[in-house]
C-alpha cells in the first residue's frame, strides 16, 4: 500500500509537471532525480499555481492542509501560487452528499427531516477535513452543521509518513525546501491535523473562545449547539460575515482597513496574553468580517479545530524578549533564553548574544512598519537552534499564527506597523503583570495549596531524618537531629509572635494603603527597568503573606 501511494504521488507529480516548480538552484542530486519528468508533457494551458493547487487537491487531505499553509506565506512563495492556492481554504471537491447525511443521521440518532425544520443537502463549503451544510433548527434558529470525512485517518497517517520521508528529501537537496522548514511542517500537522478529526475538542475550543470575546467589540464567535454536536458531527450559530480576503466588498461597505488590521493585531495579542487561549488557525478562510460598524469592524472567527496556549513562563520571558529585540538589547535576549530554559545552561551568553546581533542587525536597519514582527521571531529561534535549543511547540504554533495575522494585516493594509500597535500592548501588560493586583491575585490562588502542605513539613523533616537514623546514623547525627529538631520548636514559637507583628503590619498598611501602593507600583517599575529582581520581588511578597496566613 505505501508503494502503491508513493507511485501515485509520482503519478501526480508527473502530470502536473511540479518539478518545473522546483527553483535551478536546487542541487545535482535533485536535478537529476526530477531529470526523469522532462518525458512528460507539461499541461500548458494551466498557470503554475493551478498546477500546484490541482496537485494537492489529487492527493487529498494532508496535502490540502500543507497548500493551505503555503498560501498564507507570500513572502515563501510567489504571489500568484499563494493567490491560488487560497481556494484550497473552503472550496476542496465536497464528498457525496448522501455519506454527509448518513453521517449526521448516525450520530444523531434520527432522520435529519425530523430533527431540523430545514436542510440544504448541497454543500455550502467543503475543506480538507471536514464539509459543511446549512440547517435550520425546528426553533428557527440559523445553523452550519460540520462533518469529518468519512474514512478519513487512515488516509492521514499513510500520508503523513510518505510526506515526512518527501520532506527530508526535499530540505536535504532543495534550497527553497530548507527555508520553508517541510519537516517541521509535517510534523506539526500529524499531531494538528489529527486533532482535527474530534468535532467535540473542537466545539469546546470555540465555547471557552467564545466566552473570552463575549460581548467584545473586537472579535464574535458563533454559538456551539451541544444537544446536536457529537465526535463527527458539529452543529453551530451561521455567521453572514463578509470574507476577509473579499477586498472589493470591504470596501463597498467602507470599512476603515487601517483600523481592521490594526484589531487583528490587537485580537492577537489579546489572546495570547491576556486569555492565554489562542485560535492557532486563523489562515483567510477561517476569517470573516462583521457587516455591521463598518467604521470601527468587528472579526468573526469559525473553526477552532486548533488552539494553543503558553505557560506563564512562556508568556512572560516571550514579551521581554520581544521587547528588548525591538530596544536592540541582544544581551538581555540572549540572558532570557538561558533563564527561561529555551537554550542549555551550558550555553555562553556572550557568544549567544553576538550571534543574535549578527543576524538582526540588518533586520533593524529597515523603517519599522518594514520589518517583520514574525520574522524577527522566526530569526530568534533559528538562531537559538544553533545554541541546543530544543523545539518547543508551542513556540511554533504561536509562531505560525503570528505568521498568519501578521500576512493578513498587511494584505488589509500594508502600511500596518505591527510594531506600533505591539509595543504598547506588551509594555502594558508587563506593567500589570507586576501591579499589586495581579500579585495579590495569584498569591490567593495559591494560598490554599500552600496553607495545606505547609503543616506537613515538620513531619517530612522528621520522617526524612528518621529514615537516615534508621540507615545507620552515628552518635554525631542523631546529635545533630536532636539541636535540629530543638531549633525547630524554638522557630515555631518566634513565629508565634511574629504573627502577632504581622497583623499589627498588614493592619497598618491597610490604613496607610495609598502609600503603601505607590511605593509597591514605584517597585514593580523598578523590576520592568531591570533594578530588582522579579524573584526578588515576588520572594518578599510571600514572604508577607506566609507571615500573615501562618
Amino acid at each position: 500500500m505505501v508503494l502503491f501511494r508513493l507511485l501515485t504521488i509520482l503519478r501526480v507529480i508527473a502530470r502536473y509537471r511540479l518539478d518545473q516548480l522546483i527553483p535551478r538552484q536546487s542541487s545535482l542530486r535533485m536535478r537529476l532525480a526530477l531529470s526523469v519528468f522532462k518525458f512528460f508533457p507539461a499541461p500548458k494551458h494551466l498557470t503554475r499555481g493551478e498546477r500546484l493547487r490541482l496537485a494537492l487537491e489529487d492527493l487529498g487531505p494532508i496535502f490540502i492542509k500543507f497548500g493551505q499553509l503555503l498560501s498564507t506565506r507570500p513572502d515563501l512563495v510567489p504571489v500568484d501560487i499563494a493567490l491560488e492556492l487560497n481556494y484550497l481554504q473552503d472550496r476542496v471537491p465536497p464528498f457525496d452528499k448522501e455519506a454527509f447525511l448518513a453521517i449526521v443521521e448516525a450520530s444523531l440518532g434520527g432522520n435529519v427531516d425530523d430533527i431540523f425544520a430545514e436542510f440544504d443537502r448541497e454543500p455550502l463549503a467543503s475543506a480538507s477535513i471536514a464539509q459543511v451544510h446549512s440547517a435550520v433548527l425546528k426553533d428557527g434558529r440559523h445553523v452550519v452543521v460540520k462533518v469529518v470525512r468519512p474514512d478519513i485517518e487512515p488516509i492521514i497517517v499513510k500520508d503523513v509518513t510518505l510526506l515526512l520521508y518527501i520532506a527530508r528529501w526535499v530540505e536535504k537537496h532543495s534550497i527553497d525546501g530548507k527555508r520553508l522548514h517541510p519537516v517541521e511542517v509535517v510534523q506539526d500537522y500529524k499531531i494538528t491535523t489529527l486533532d482535527e478529526l474530534n468535532l467535540q475538542r473542537e466545539a469546546a475550543n470555540a465555547s471557552q473562545l467564545r466566552r473570552n470575546f463575549l460581548n467584545s467589540t473586537l472579535l464574535y464567535v458563533p454559538e456551539v449547539y451541544w444537544e446536536y454536536t457529537r465526535n463527527q458531527v458539529l452543529v453551530m450559530e451561521r455567521i453572514y460575515g463578509i470574507p476577509v480576503t473579499d477586498m472589493d466588498a470591504l470596501r463597498a461597505q467602507n470599512t476603515n482597513m487601517k483600523k481592521l488590521a490594526e484589531r487583528g493585531v490587537e485580537i492577537f495579542f489579546s489572546q495570547v496574553f491576556d486569555h492565554n487561549f489562542f485560535h492557532a488557525d486563523m489562515h483567510p478562510g477561517n476569517i470573516f468580517v462583521s457587516k455591521e460598524h463598518p467604521e470601527l469592524p468587528q472579526y468573526i472567527a469559525i473553526d477552532m479545530a486548533i488552539v494553543g496556549s503558553l505557560t506563564k513562563e512562556d508568556q512572560y520571558y516571550l514579551a521581554r524578549n520581544l521587547l528588548a529585540m525591538f530596544r536592540r538589547d541582544y544581551r538581555q535576549v540572549a540572558e532570557l533564553h538561558v533563564e527561561s530554559g529555551w537554550v542549555p545552561k551550558y550555553v555562553v551568553a556572550e557568544e549567544l548574544e553576538a550571534a543574535i546581533r549578527t543576524v538582526c542587525e540588518p533586520i533593524f536597519e529597515k523603517p519599522l512598519k518594514d520589518i517583520s514582527f514574525a520574522m524577527v521571531l522566526l530569526t530568534l529561534f533559528r538562531t537559538a537552534r544553533r545554541f541546543d535549543m530544543e523545539v518547543q511547540p508551542q513556540l511554533v504554533l504561536l509562531q505560525k499564527t503570528l505568521l498568519n495575522i501578521e500576512g493578513l494585516g498587511r494584505q488589509l493594509y500594508p502600511d500596518l506597523d505591527l510594531w506600533e500597535t505591539a509595543h504598547p500592548y506588551l509594555e502594558r501588560w508587563l506593567k500589570e503583570r507586576f501591579s499589586p493586583k495581579s500579585l495579590w491575585k495569584e498569591l490567593k490562588r495559591h494560598a490554599p495549596d500552600w496553607m495545606e502542605k505547609f503543616p506537613k513539613v515538620p513531619h517530612l523533616i522528621f520522617n526524612n531524618l528518621q529514615k537516615l537514623h534508621d540507615g545507620g546514623s552515628s552518635a554525631q547525627e542523631l546529635r545533630e537531629i536532636k539541636l535540629l529538631l530543638a531549633e525547630q520548636q524554638l522557630q515555631l514559637a518566634r513565629q508565634q509572635r511574629r504573627t502577632r507583628i504581622g497583623w499589627v503590619s498588614i493592619l497598618a498598611a491597610m490604613v496607610t494603603w495609598p502609600t503603601f501602593n505607590g511605593a509597591f507600583s514605584e517597585m514593580s517599575a523598578r523590576v520592568l527597568q531591570n533594578e530588582i529582581s522579579p524573584a526578588t520581588l515576588i520572594l518578599f511578597v510571600v514572604g508577607i503573606f506566609s507571615l500573615v496566613t501562618r
